[in-house]
């Protein structure tokens, strides 16, 4: 049997819902808010798991699941190397949100990487330890600003309102995803004009360590003649 995992609760689970039911494939959640069960309808041999969006990408590296939905970033940050642990079988066209990087609108001569690299070492300097950088997205961060050349700064660790670290004064900066950019107004940040690391939307992905038998992949075969996804190997 086929296993896929969708977000189990919030705007995300309604919105992949709504995705499937377009396609012809009606994704039902059964008893109380609190019981994990639901039912697959339009397509056989299909079992609803229902999990967290940030349970989801582990989920899948496991082979637990064979398919799931959950937001590029997610991935791209928790599975490396994530392209030889799942395959991306349809962008689903909601849940966008960027990541960037933003610094306080008062840092007025700070528009660009190139200007944080040089705040970066001006502040070791003055301060004797490194600028910080507020992120719950380590991996991501850390390769976008090696690639780029920015050095002296240390990723500190927000898993709560990552926006409000630097009122705080626990950080200079922060990485974060951001969608309407509102949440960053009302906290006097501004975005680097080059800081974006990541375009992310909720995506349908494949398991590549999931057991593909005959029975998964004929369930595979009936969701891809309504949803039209290209052929993929897994």
């Amino acid at each position: 049997m086929l296993k896929l995992g969708v977000p189990s609760k919030g705007r995300l689970q309604d919105d992949t819902i709504a995705w499937f039911a377009k396609h012809g494939i009606t994704l039902e959640r059964t008893g109380s808010d609190r019981e994990y069960a639901g039912q697959v309808s339009g397509v056989g041999g299909v079992q609803l798991v229902l999990l967290s969006a940030g349970e989801i990408p582990k989920e899948l590296a496991a082979g637990r699941i064979h398919l799931g939905v959950t937001g590029l970033d997610l991935i791209r940050e928790k599975l490396l190397p994530w392209q030889e642990k799942v395959a991306v079988m349809a962008e689903m066209g909601f849940g966008f949100a960027d990541l960037i990087i933003a610094v306080p609108n008062g840092w007025v001569d700070v528009e660009c990487l190139e200007d944080l690299d040089a705040v970066a070492a001006q502040f070791r300097k003055d301060h004797g330890f490194r600028l910080r950088i507020a992120t719950k997205y380590h991996n991501l961060v850390r390769g976008f600003l090696q690639s780029k050349g920015v050095a002296d700064y240390q990723l500190i660790d927000s898993q709560g309102a990552t926006e409000g670290t630097v009122k705080n004064l626990t950080a200079e900066a922060i990485a974060d995803i951001t969608s309407s950019g509102s949440t960053l107004e009302a906290n006097h940040l501004k975005v680097l004009a080059d800081g974006l690391i990541l375009k992310s939307q909720a995506t349908l992905f494949a398991s590549r360590f999931a057991n593909w038998d005959d029975d998964a992949r004929a369930s595979l075969a009936q969701m891809q003649t309504l949803v039209k996804w290209d052929d993929i190997t897994l």
